[in-house]
């Protein structure tokens, strides 16, 4: 399948999933939010973890800030900046020292944080999930461009509805350890791929 094709594909996905989100309320999205970081609080990954790198939500995406809060008493809590087309990773500090960046998400001010080797954990944002791990970003390449090449475990976090048989990949997009959805079943943390 050529890249342009490829593309489409994704462009197509990124509106079906766009519309889906629209019909969930605000409290629908912090309930879900709320499931599927109770299901990472469970993993042993998570447990041990002394250094996590996440990220701090746009309103269609699974919700962090409440997590994010509560674990940095406990655990450094590293989030993304993004620096002339480049992510980086600062610690947060406190809601208080976040700022508006370059992409009018909110954002870590401070010191870049380049000790990539200790990070344990990341928890990844996406458009789209699928059944082979494969994730589906908004189309910048951020996220994949920063984490090839480093040994991260790394956990998809998504609604159930963007969790899909098969979305279209390519070599460059960077597989998913572990995905992460809100539709709950009681063995599911059993399952190597897939946690809904």
């Amino acid at each position: 399948m050529h890249n342009e094709n490829i593309q489409e594909k994704k462009n197509i996905i990124r509106q079906q999933i766009k519309s889906l989100k629209k019909n969930l309320t605000v409290e629908e999205k912090k309930n879900r939010s709320n499931e599927i970081f109770s299901k990472i609080e469970q993993l042993n990954v998570f447990k041990k973890a002394k250094i996590i790198f996440t990220y701090w939500s746009l309103p269609d995406e699974v919700n962090t800030h409440e997590s994010i809060i509560k674990w940095a008493k406990e655990k450094t809590i590293l989030l993304p900046c993004i620096v002339e087309g480049n992510l980086i990773l600062k610690e947060f500090k406190g809601v208080e020292y976040m700022k508006q960046g370059q992409l009018n998400i909110f954002e870590p001010a401070g010191e870049i944080f380049s000790y990539y080797s200790k990070i344990e954990l990341a928890i990844i944002p996406g458009v789209a999930f699928d059944n082979l791990k494969n994730r589906m970003g908004r189309g910048k390449g951020y996220y994949d461009n920063f984490l090839k090449d480093k040994f991260i475990f790394k956990v998809g976090v998504c609604f159930d509805f963007q969790l899909l048989d098969k979305i279209p990949s390519t070599n460059d997009d960077i597989k998913m350890d572990l995905i992460i959805c809100d539709s709950f079943q009681p063995d599911a943390l059993n399952h190597p791929k897939i946690i809904c």
